[in-house]
C-alpha cells in the first residue's frame, strides 16, 4: 500500500514561518526545543539557516500539502563541531514530522525514507549524521529502521545527545536493496 508522494522544496523563512511556529510548539515537538518560541523567533531562526553556507532548511510535502520540516548541514561546520572527526562526505540531518489529527499508519518512517533519498540523491554524500536527544526513544527506533547505527552519546550545548551514523549501503540494506 502506497503511502501517497513526497517532495522536497526549499523553505522560505518568512511564507512559511506561521506554519513551521504551529509545528515547533506544539506538544509532539518538544523534542524540537521551540515550545516556548514567538512566531518572530522562528522567523528569525530560519531566516539564520537561509543565510548560512551550510546549513539548509526544506518543506516536505505529501500529496502536495506541507507535511514535514528537513534540514541537512555541514557537520564541519554546524552543530557537530568538535564533538567528532566528521569524513568527507558526513551530511547530518534534522527532521520533524507535522503534528496531525488524523495520523496514518507508517506515515513517519515514510518520511524519513523520503529525507534520507533525498539526502542520498546527491551522490557526495557518504554518510548521514544525527544526534537526537537520548530520550528521544521513538526517533532511535525510526532511525535504526533505515539503517542508523548508534555510535556513542554526546554532550551538546542544549542536550545529551546519540551520535548515529548511517552509510549508503546501510540505507539500502534497511530498505531490502542489494548492495
Amino acid at each position: 500500500m502506497s503511502i501517497g508522494t513526497f517532495t522536497i522544496r526549499a523553505l522560505d523563512p518568512l511564507k512559511d514561518a506561521e506554519l513551521l511556529h504551529r509545528w515547533v510548539t506544539d506538544p509532539k515537538a518538544a523534542f524540537w526545543m521551540m515550545q516556548d518560541a514567538k512566531l518572530q523567533d522562528v522567523e528569525r531562526e530560519y531566516m539564520r539557516i537561509a543565510a548560512h553556507e551550510h546549513h539548509h532548511a526544506y518543506l516536505g510535502l505529501h500529496n502536495g500539502e506541507p507535511a514535514f520540516l528537513m534540514e541537512s548541514y555541514d557537520p564541519r561546520y554546524v552543530e557537530l563541531v568538535g564533538l567528532y572527526d566528521p569524513e568527507p562526505g558526513d551530511v547530518g540531518m534534522h527532521f520533524l514530522v507535522a503534528p496531525t489529527d488524523r495520523p496514518i499508519s507508517g506515515f513517519t518512517r515514510a518520511v524519513i525514507t523520503a529525507v534520507m533519498d533525498e539526502l542520498f540523491a546527491d551522490p557526495r554524500t557518504r554518510r548521514v549524521v544525527v544526534e537526537p536527544d537520548v530520550g528521544n526513544k521513538a526517533v532511535h527506533a525510526l532511525n535504526e529502521a533505515v539503517g542508523f547505527v548508534p555510535e556513542r552519546e554526546i554532550d551538546k550545548p542544549e542536550k545529551r545527545a546519540l551520535l548515529s551514523f548511517c552509510t549508503r549501503e546501510q540505507f539500502l540494506s534497511a530498505r531490502g536493496v542489494a548492495v
